[in-house]
């Protein structure tokens, strides 16, 4: 199954990037198969150091700014336990891997991933339809350029009742952010 979240990579001059991902998994955890486009810089950092670490997280507003580029500043991190690397204070749980095998030869990188330590910090807040609008409208904004202008307002305008309905603040500003950023593309 794919798993949603963000994975932290480190590049050649030591600085953080935060991007949202979804590897296929098993529910044991111990590998992660990322399948990043080679245009993105997770794949770049996890090409040259073979290290990251994917959070598992509810916190859609930092999806969503992580997903069209707009964190202003960097979430609060921590070192990583087992490799060099930087964990999200505010994840769920962790999981650091060290990447078995890359291939490159298409569009998307297929990146096999070793699971090497995990660790537990907040507990998961719960399921909500507006959460997962804005994790399914933050997906469309990272494929603008795969889509039709008329799939992409058909999408915001169908994900748009369930964050009308049940979001909070945070998901209705992600929700926004993410609105604003494809009606600018």
């Amino acid at each position: 199954m794919i798993l949603e979240g963000i994975v932290t990579s480190t590049d050649s001059a030591g600085q953080i990037n935060i991007a949202p991902m979804g590897p296929l998994v098993e529910p044991e955890m111990d590998v992660l198969r990322l399948r990043p486009f080679k245009t993105s810089h997770t794949y770049q950092n996890l090409k040259q150091h073979g290290q990251g670490v994917f959070h598992v997280i509810d916190d859609v507003l930092l999806l969503a700014r992580a997903a069209i580029g707009e964190l202003d500043q960097l979430p609060e991190l921590f070192p990583a336990q087992k490799i060099k690397g930087q964990v999200l204070k505010s994840a769920c749980r962790w999981y650091e891997f060290e990447v078995v095998e890359l291939d490159d030869s298409q569009d998307r990188a297929d990146i096999l991933a070793k699971v090497v330590h995990m660790g537990r910090l907040n507990d998961f807040f719960g399921f909500n339809r507006a959460k997962h609008a804005v994790l399914e409208a933050a997906i469309i904004a990272t494929r603008v350029h795969l889509m039709t202008r008329e799939q992409i307002k058909n999408e915001f305008d169908r994900l748009q009742i369930p964050v009308q309905k049940t979001a909070g603040p945070k998901e209705i500003e992600a929700f926004g952010l993410l609105h604003d950023f494809v009606n600018r593309k």
